[in-house]
C-alpha cells in the first residue's frame, strides 16, 4: 500500500468515494468532511484528507499542507454550528482509540465542554 493513494479495504476511502453513503458536511479538493454516525457531542463531524495517510504523523509528514487544510475546515465547521469553538481530537493507534487507519480528525462542538 503507498501513502497517499486510495485503499479499497479503507472504509473512509470508500466514503470519499461515494461507494459508502455519508452525510456530507464539507467538501473541497482536498478535505472531506462528514457527520459521525456515533456522535459525542451535539456536533460531531469528521474531517478526513482524500488522500489516504494512516495517522496524522504520518500526514503531517506527507502532505503539510493538507493537514493545515484539514484544520481550517474544522475552524470553519466550528464557525458554522457554535461560533468558532470547538475540540479537535486525532486519534492515532488502535491503543489510542483508533477503529480507523486513515487520518481523520473528530469536531466537537455545539456544546460548552468541561476539562
Amino acid at each position: 500500500m503507498v501513502t497517499g493513494n486510495a485503499h479499497d479495504d479503507c472504509l473512509f476511502c470508500k466514503i470519499i468515494a461515494g461507494q459508502i453513503p455519508s452525510r456530507k458536511v464539507f467538501e473541497n479538493e482536498t478535505t472531506y468532511a462528514f457527520e459521525d454516525i456515533n456522535p459525542k457531542a451535539a456536533v460531531h463531524v469528521l474531517v478526513v484528507p482524500k488522500k489516504h495517510y494512516k495517522n496524522v504523523y504520518e500526514l503531517s509528514q506527507n502532505a503539510p499542507d493538507e493537514l493545515v487544510d484539514l484544520v481550517a475546515v474544522a475552524q470553519k465547521i466550528a464557525d458554522d454550528t457554535y461560533g468558532g469553538a470547538y475540540r479537535l481530537v486525532f486519534n492515532t493507534g488502535e491503543e489510542a482509540g483508533q477503529s480507523v487507519f486513515h487520518v481523520h480528525a473528530h469536531v466537537l462542538t455545539g456544546q460548552r465542554f468541561e476539562e
